[in-house]
């Protein structure tokens, strides 16, 4: 089984005193289900689950009365061998999306209080399928993703004081052991091709096998093809499709600026930005924000009309190029795209940090891979797919456009520089902002 960190805040959530119904949002197949099945029956004396995905007849106890008495009563009548004590009953609303009364009827269970409701569905669904009454003030958010790096981790045998001692190698500014150093490096790969999809990550570690991964990848990826042609309205799913299928190539340029011209000849904000915004509400992709100056605010300094595009799971991004693509990350070769996918690793890493993402780029002149907020300052951070040590950028930065930190990752051990940091590329997880 795999450890998720989303179940240590499902335990912080339950010893709310003032907790409402949670409302947990995720892309496809990150792992929902799983988890908060796992907790509720860990957890609770009396646990009811309802997928309105697999049961539709579950739909129909929310079609009158949304009183919870009635409510209750509509579940005794269905689901077999439901109980319900107050203070120690789980309901797990499951695939919400596809029962809009039910999401209304979160208000009234929050109200009640008598019941430990969670509910759960798919980022495209709740986005795109209309309520009639949202209960805005009386739901608790969750957003989950695939596995991050440190997950990983977890389930390839690392422990967690493991982590935590090579943590304490960043927090003391030393220099890893060998073997430890290149054992990190080994998994980082492995994470590159493999990502985060939990079926991805399973037949990994179970079966060792690069090919049932890349199976079950694709898998994945065609069925967000499919929820583009089941939500998507009109023209928008020619054109969104257009857009995640243009994502490596976008990925490949040298400034990786993303150009509507590659998803289209002649394409346009005006044409696709929308197909992006929905591809971005699905879960599928990050965007990445150029900055006008290299300053905090971050957010205040950004550029709307500017940005990058990565994909939110780095596996499936490996699993859109073409065959062989797996082996030459582990074997360290892959030409153009190998420093693409090594930003598109570290831009995953910072937001499953919860970590917003900027850059900053002067076409020609000077371009930093992310600027985060690190210290209370604004940092630099570079990504290098290789050991070299030269960023003329980073001197830049420093030198002139009054960036006070930097922070190179690469394949390389711990080191210092004039005013910056060089990190191992795995070292990318202990650095959440402050």
């Amino acid at each position: 089984m795999l450890e998720r960190k989303i179940e240590s805040r499902l335990v912080d959530w339950k010893n709310r005193p003032d907790k409402k119904c949670l409302l947990v949002k995720g892309a496809r197949q990150v792992g929902k289900t799983f988890s908060i099945d796992r907790f509720c029956r860990e957890n609770y004396p009396n646990y009811i689950y309802i997928n309105f995905d697999r049961d539709d007849e579950y739909k129909a106890i929310f079609d009158g009365n949304l009183d919870i008495d009635e409510i209750v009563l509509q579940i005794s009548l269905r689901v077999k061998g439901a109980e319900f004590v107050p203070g120690k009953t789980a309901i797990f609303l499951d695939e919400i999306q596809n029962c809009p009364r039910a999401r209304t009827a979160l208000k009234f269970f929050s109200i009640d209080g008598r019941f430990d409701v969670i509910a759960s569905g798919s980022l495209l669904g709740i986005n795109y399928e209309e309520v009639p009454s949202f209960p805005v003030g009386y739901v608790n958010h969750l957003e989950m993703h695939s596995l991050d790096f440190e997950e990983f981790c977890w389930a390839c045998g690392i422990t967690k004081g493991a982590l935590s001692q090579i943590r304490d190698y960043l927090g003391n500014k030393e220099a890893i052991p060998g073997g430890v150093h290149e054992r990190m490096m080994e998994l980082f790969r492995r994470h590159i091709v493999v990502g985060g999809m939990p079926a991805a990550v399973a037949a990994f570690v179970n079966e060792s096998n690069y090919a049932s991964v890349l199976e079950i990848q694709k898998g994945i990826i065609q069925d967000y093809l499919d929820d583009i042609a089941k939500y998507a309205e009109g023209s928008e799913k020619a054109k969104a499709r257009a857009c995640f299928l243009s994502i490596p190539k976008n990925l490949a340029k040298d400034h990786k600026k993303f150009q509507y011209s590659t998803v289209q000849k002649g394409g346009s904000s005006r044409k696709f930005a929308g197909s992006l915004m929905w591809l971005y509400d699905a879960g599928i992709i990050n965007f990445c924000h150029n900055l006008s100056i290299p300053e905090l605010p971050l957010e205040g300094n950004s550029k709307s009309n500017e940005f990058k595009v990565y994909m939110h799971d780095t596996g499936l991004l490996m699993a859109m190029l073409e065959p062989g693509s797996q082996r030459d990350i582990i074997d360290g070769n892959l030409g153009i795209y190998k420093g693409a996918i090594y930003e598109n690793i570290i831009a995953d890493i910072f937001t499953k940090l919860g970590t917003k993402l900027y850059y900053f780029e002067r076409t020609g002149r000077i371009e930093t891979d992310f600027v985060i907020r690190r210290g209370g300052v604004a940092t630099a951070v570079e990504v290098k797919s290789a050991d070299n040590t030269k960023s003329k950028s980073m001197d830049a930065l420093l030198r002139y456009y009054g960036v006070q930190r930097g922070i190179k990752l690469s394949t390389k051990n711990f080191g210092t520089g004039d005013r910056f940091e060089s990190l191992p590329l795995y070292m990318a997880m202990f650095l959440e902002g402050e």
